[in-house]
């Protein structure tokens, strides 16, 4: 729990449905921030919160005021975590809560979000009708790496069903403006299957997968871009070029 944080709101004369009035977040946005002392929100939400409040950063989220001491392109690695379960599903939701340009959903089957992120579906509607531009790049899943993925996995839930899984998700989602889906070309789909990329706005959580892991059992890094050349744009640039080249998906 944030005890700094409640602190800082009540004496302010405020409750959590006000301070997230006055800043431009959800309520659960706001009981996220309260029940997690870890969690960092978006600089931008942290901002406008301190204001709110007449607090200053290094009173309630003292971590964050720490991570700008770093020096280089190490600014740019927000947390790493040694398997994506590890990563707090409220991390997720806050990074694409908290997008208001892109939401770029490049992992190989995409399939975890509908079951990690709460309301994911209402979100990426809400999203789309902002005006947020929202991609998935996904793995065909009669592709041969996906084939071949499946036998390296050997799991129940093979590669293929979770492609589908995700396809049959976003079909129910109806046309919505600014929403593009893709399958990663043939000739990419190793690169594509061996590292999955999440980018949201200016921050991304990337997943580079392990040998015989599947992807909830791999390491994930927390990024936020910080210049040029960082980590951020390399892995920026590289699901830019999967999705370049990408098959646009067959008429459904």
């Amino acid at each position: 729990m944030n005890s700094a944080l409640r602190s800082a709101i009540a004496d302010a004369g405020l409750s959590p449905r006000q301070l997230a009035l006055r800043i431009g977040v959800t309520s659960k946005t706001v009981e996220r921030w309260l029940a997690d002392s870890g969690l960092r929100p978006h600089a931008r939400n942290r901002d406008d919160a301190c204001r709110a409040l007449g607090v200053d950063e290094d009173m309630i989220w003292p971590q964050a005021v720490k991570d700008r001491i770093k020096s280089g392109h190490d600014r740019e690695l927000v947390q790493s975590y040694p398997y994506r379960s590890a990563c707090p599903s409220t991390v997720w939701a806050d990074l694409i809560d908290s997008a208001d340009e892109e939401l770029f959903f490049a992992g190989y089957t995409n399939y975890f979000l509908w079951t990690q992120v709460p309301a994911f579906a209402d979100t990426l509607r809400r999203k789309a009708a902002e005006g947020c531009r929202v991609r998935f790049l996904l793995g065909d899943p009669e592709g041969q790496v996906t084939r071949q993925r499946e036998v390296v996995e050997d799991v129940a839930l093979s590669v293929s069903t979770r492609i589908r899984i995700t396809l049959e998700n976003l079909d129910r989602l109806g046309k919505l403006d600014g929403l593009e889906t893709r399958f990663s070309a043939p000739e990419d789909a190793t690169n594509h299957v061996s590292l999955s990329v999440f980018r949201f706005d200016r921050e991304a959580l990337v997943t580079p997968h392990l040998a015989r892991l599947v992807g909830h059992d791999s390491p994930l890094l927390h990024l936020r871009r910080q210049g040029e050349k960082g980590m951020f744009e390399r892995f920026s640039e590289h699901a830019e070029e999967l999705w370049r080249t990408a098959v646009p998906l067959p008429t459904r």
